[in-house]
């Protein structure tokens, strides 16, 4: 695992499980100009416009008395598959291991909380269930609030349970359909990673390939239908093949039925919210 030394913010490669320090992670939306693992070994990735992100970060990493920060952008040598394959395989425990998660709405200040981008995105939604100690921080890197603190709130918003959201309900006593649902309105930039963003969700492994297009979504549940016997995941609206013919899988997950609200394993209740 590679982090981000919040004082001199340079990158540390911890090899052994057992040599990870204590550290904070960084949920976010990426924009222009994010510095990758290429520009931070640079000559000046202060040139770039996301430079100001991993500066905010790591000032109140280090500010909440923590000396590492993981994020995305930069802690991820994307020149490597099996570098990235690893890193999207195990970021769901990444950030449940994170000492704190700090969710930063780049785009939002405090009162516009619900209409931050960051709530449409596939990544987000594994970034938001995951951590135990989550804060939401505005465009200025305020603090908003933590995901206990607004639960009543981000359930609204993101239509997840929130015995999920606390950790109170664990995501394997969770149907798939539901869980599925979750992603409904949700979107990604690269079409495969609808379906990658989901792997952890659903607690499979599966390669990256990217290229696939809608295949990958296909792939994946595939792979939950070899990981459980729960009917739900068949739970789609209407007709689900790309050419308009009917199937039993979806082709994305904007097919998932809204609404679907903690359905036992193979049994679908509707929510009467």
């Amino acid at each position: 695992m590679r982090l981000l030394d919040a004082r001199t913010i340079t990158l540390r490669s911890f090899v052994s499980k057992n040599e990870v320090p204590q550290y904070a992670i960084l949920s976010h939306t990426w924009g222009l100009e994010e510095v990758t693992f290429d520009d931070l070994n640079g000559s000046d990735p202060g040139q770039l416009h996301g430079y100001k992100k991993i500066i905010e970060a790591c000032r109140q990493t280090y500010q909440d008395g923590i000396h590492y920060l993981w994020m995305d952008t930069c802690c991820i040598d994307k020149r490597s598959s099996s570098e990235l394959s690893e890193a999207i395989n195990s970021m769901f425990k990444w950030y449940q291991a994170a000492a704190v998660c700090y969710a930063y709405l780049q785009d939002v200040e405090e009162t516009q909380f619900a209409k931050s981008r960051w709530w449409t995105r596939g990544w987000t939604l594994q970034e938001l269930i995951a951590p135990s100690e989550l804060i939401f921080c505005d465009k200025f890197f305020r603090r908003i609030g933590s995901k206990k603190e607004l639960v009543r709130v981000i359930s609204v918003i993101s239509g997840i349970d929130e015995a999920v959201l606390l950790h109170k309900l664990s995501l394997k006593d969770v149907c798939v359909a539901t869980r599925m649902s979750w992603a409904a309105k949700r979107k990604t930039t690269r079409i495969e990673d609808i379906a990658y963003s989901l792997i952890n969700i659903f607690g499979i492994d599966m390669a990256m390939l990217y290229g696939e297009g809608n295949r990958a979504f296909i792939r994946l549940q595939e792979e939950i239908i070899k990981s459980t016997n729960d009917q739900s995941i068949f739970a789609w609206n209407g007709y689900n093949d790309e050419n308009g013919s009917c199937s039993l899988l979806g082709h994305h997950a904007s097919g998932a039925r809204t609404g679907l609200f903690r359905c036992s394993i193979g049994k679908i209740r509707q929510s009467s919210v």
